[in-house]
């Protein structure tokens, strides 16, 4: 892992002892969790490491866990061997997960709503042509499709609750925004974004701009829409996962990503024979 450094405006370690991608913080800050890399397995530990639990075993394969708002849950998506992807949910002190949806395709992407009752979750592939946002109440289990979402990826809940930001599934396509108040998508910013992820006070949407020949960390704010870049992921060389290369966020807002260091260092090694 490593994380952009603002002031020296390079990626510098971070959690240097793991390999990871998806990390989520709770909301107090203190603790994680995150995805081992490349075996697929969940965990749980503290901010600088230490009381590491692991909650999933292969041969499940976790991806893009979120920690629940009263910091007792994690939701995830999984797959395991013969099924589809499906949302789960566990205990962040470990034990039985349980499975959330049962639908068509591959489900997850999953989110939490602010106060914890509900989740937001989408189709990740084969969901027999129609992608679209879904809302399972964990009260009642019941599933709602949210309005106009069809053909959209990504759903990422507000800190404060009134939005949900998705992005697009056909590539050059735009971030856009539900407004719960008004039930209305806008249009807010950014080619095929990819991992779109909230600041803290809710006031901007981070997101990889999903470019090849000039790849960078790009935000959004809410207010007027404008677009600036938060740090170039030139130089970078990337890990790929399930779906594609993570990006994500610390609770300060410095971007973090999964570098690539297997086939990047290159070493001389003289030897003396007899």
């Amino acid at each position: 892992m490593v994380r952009y450094e603002s002031t020296s405006r390079q990626f510098v370690p971070y959690l240097s002892e793991i390999s990871a991608e998806g990390l989520d913080f709770s909301r107090d800050g203190q603790w994680l969790t995150y995805v081992a890399y490349p075996e697929g397995t969940l965990w749980r530990s503290k901010v600088d490491g230490s009381e590491r639990r692991q909650l999933t075993f292969p041969p499940m394969q976790a991806f893009l866990p979120r920690w629940s708002p009263d910091g007792t849950r994690v939701a995830f998506a999984a797959i395991v061997p013969g099924q589809r992807w499906r949302v789960y949910v566990v205990s962040t002190e470990g034990g039985a997960r349980r499975r959330m949806t049962n639908g068509e395709g591959d489900e997850g992407d999953v989110g939490w709503s602010p106060d914890g009752k509900s989740v937001v979750f989408a189709c990740m592939t084969s969901c027999e042509g129609h992608y679209a946002i879904h809302l399972l109440d964990l009260t009642t289990l019941k599933i709602s499709t949210l309005p106009g979402s069809e053909g959209l990826l990504s759903p990422r809940w507000s800190p404060d609750g009134r939005y949900v930001v998705a992005g697009p599934m056909t590539y050059g396509d735009m971030l856009v925004l539900y407004d719960f108040s008004t039930e209305k998508w806008t249009k807010l910013a950014g080619a095929s974004p990819g991992y779109p992820s909230w600041s803290r006070d809710g006031q901007y949407i981070y997101f990889d701009n999903g470019s090849a020949n000039d790849p960078a960390v790009l935000r959004v704010r809410i207010s007027d829409g404008r677009v600036e870049q938060v740090a170039s992921l030139r130089n970078v060389r990337r890990a790929i996962g399930p779906f594609g290369q993570w990006f994500g966020l610390t609770p300060d807002g410095s971007p973090l990503v999964l570098r690539d260091t297997g086939t990047q260092e290159i070493y001389a090694l003289d030897v003396d024979l007899p």
